[in-house]
C-alpha cells in the first residue's frame, strides 16, 4: 500500500477504499446467491422432510452464511469509509489469485457491471459449464 496518490514506479494504484467497497459488493453478491438456494430446499417437500433435523441444520447453516457475509461486507464497508482516499494499493497481485473472470473484472475496475445474481436470476435456463 502506498500513502500518497503520486506513485513514482508506474504501479497500478487505486484507493483502498474504492477497493474495498468493491470486495464489499461482492460479499453482498454472494449472500443474494445463497439466500436464493433457501426456497429450493423448501418448496414443495414434504413436511416430513421439512421437520428434520438435518434439513433445519442446513437451512440454519445457508442462514449463517448470508448473515456472516453480509457482515462481512458490512465490515469492509465500514473500514473502507473511515480511510483517506490518498491511501492507495496495487491490487494486480491479489487479481491472479482469482480464477472466476467475473468477478476479476468488478474487483479490477470501478466500471458498475450487474452482481451475479441478478445476471443469473435473468439467464434462466442457460447453462455454464465450467
Amino acid at each position: 500500500m502506498s500513502d500518497s496518490l503520486h506513485d513514482p514506479g508506474g504501479s497500478p494504484s487505486e484507493p483502498l477504499n474504492d477497493v474495498l467497497e468493491r470486495i464489499s459488493e461482492e460479499l453482498v453478491d454472494v449472500a443474494e446467491l445463497i439466500e436464493r438456494l433457501e426456497p429450493l430446499l423448501s418448496n414443495g417437500r414434504s413436511t416430513e422432510f421439512l421437520a428434520s433435523p438435518d434439513h433445519m441444520r442446513v437451512m440454519q447453516g445457508i442462514d449463517l452464511a448470508v448473515q456472516k457475509s453480509r457482515g462481512l461486507a458490512e465490515f469492509i464497508e465500514g473500514i473502507g469509509e473511515r480511510l483517506e482516499p490518498d491511501q492507495l494499493v496495487d491490487i494486480s497481485t491479489a487479481l491472479n489469485l482469482i480464477t472466476l473472470e467475473d468477478m476479476k473484472r468488478r474487483l479490477r475496475s470501478s466500471i458498475h457491471e450487474a452482481p451475479s445474481a441478478e445476471i443469473y436470476q435473468k439467464a434462466s435456463g442457460d447453462l455454464d459449464f465450467f
